[in-house]
């Protein structure tokens, strides 16, 4: 039996979401690239007699959860907007319904990619029954990759959070 590492994902999801923040929403995406794994995650708890790796780690159905959790982000923007602003997660303005949802799918499915080499389990062209990504071979790379990408994501978001101080320090 293997066990997903959910939070690895969240390493792409900085490390690409956040220089991105023009065009994506971070706060979605960051959602969106670990929400798939509720799918396991229910299966380990719950005992279910189900693949670990079932519809949700599938491009189909990881882009429509995407979808969903998108607009139900956008829904949640009104609200949010103010806290993800001071987190420096978002651009000052708001960004519109097709962004929101775009980023949710993009984040999913950019899960199920990710996983795709490590897992035989997933389906990831469903209706197809055969995984040509399955390489487990490349799960250092993989690992490497995800690693690396938070750590310029950490550092990314570093820099936003020091720059308005020290440019704030430049003018004085």
């Amino acid at each position: 039996l293997s066990v997903p590492f959910t939070p690895f994902h969240f390493g792409p999801a900085l490390g690409f979401g956040l220089p991105l923040k023009r065009w994506l929403h971070v706060p979605t995406f960051l959602v969106a690239s670990v929400i798939v794994d509720v799918e396991p995650l229910l299966v380990l708890v719950l005992g279910l007699s189900y693949p670990l790796h079932g519809y949700l780690h599938t491009f189909l159905f990881a882009s429509l959860t995407g979808l969903a959790l998108g607009y139900v982000m956008f829904s949640l923007d009104g609200f949010l907007h103010p806290v993800y602003t001071a987190l420096r997660l978002v651009a000052e303005d708001s960004q519109d319904r097709k962004a929101f949802m775009v980023t949710g799918a993009l984040g999913t499915a950019f899960h199920v990619l990710l996983d795709s080499p490590l897992y035989g389990d997933i389906r990831p062209l469903f209706p197809l029954a055969q995984n040509p990504f399955y390489n487990p071979g490349l799960s250092s790379g993989v690992y490497s990759f995800c690693v690396w990408t938070g750590i310029i994501g950490i550092i990314w978001y570093l820099g936003l959070i020091i720059y308005p101080f020290v440019k704030r320090q430049l003018a004085l």
